[in-house]
């Protein structure tokens, strides 16, 4: 089982203060007055982490776009179509305020799991990758759901 490398697994991890950023200041008053204060509204509670999401979703579709490229026929297509989903996704289903947006990331970063899981299991991606998202799901699935309960 190859590790996951350090530069990946550190900026994955960098990735999730967003998210985490944004359920704190969902519990914590002092905190969120202390971010909007110095910040803007924008960048705590559930908008950092509806507004982060939904670009983390796009991002990932240019990932899985990259996978795609490194397969070939009918493979190659589905992958590519398959790509730009979580992008469309993020686009059509984070309006109707933040706990439906919210709801909506947390089945869009759980498809997004399945489509990496296809491209693993295809031989797509990097041996590591699974581990890697699994571990960055879970932690932006958990973040989300403090804005739906």
């Amino acid at each position: 089982m190859t590790p996951i490398p350090r530069a990946p697994l550190l900026l994955g991890l960098a990735g999730l203060i967003p998210f985490l950023w944004g359920a704190v200041t969902l519990y914590s008053t002092p905190l969120a007055t202390l971010g909007a204060d110095l910040l803007g509204p924008r960048f705590v509670g559930p908008y950092i982490q509806l507004f982060y999401g939904s670009v983390i979703l796009s991002f990932m579709s240019g990932v899985l776009w990259g996978f795609a490229t490194r397969a070939t026929g009918p493979q190659a297509a589905t992958g590519y179509a398959l790509s730009v989903i979580p992008a469309l996704w993020a686009f059509f289903m984070t309006g109707g305020g933040p706990t439906g947006a919210a709801t909506n990331l947390i089945f869009g970063f759980v498809g997004l799991l399945m489509l990496d899981y296809a491209f693993a299991r295809w031989g797509l991606t990097p041996e590591w990758w699974m581990r890697l998202r699994l571990l960055l799901t879970a932690i932006v699935v958990a973040c989300l759901t403090t804005v739906v309960i």
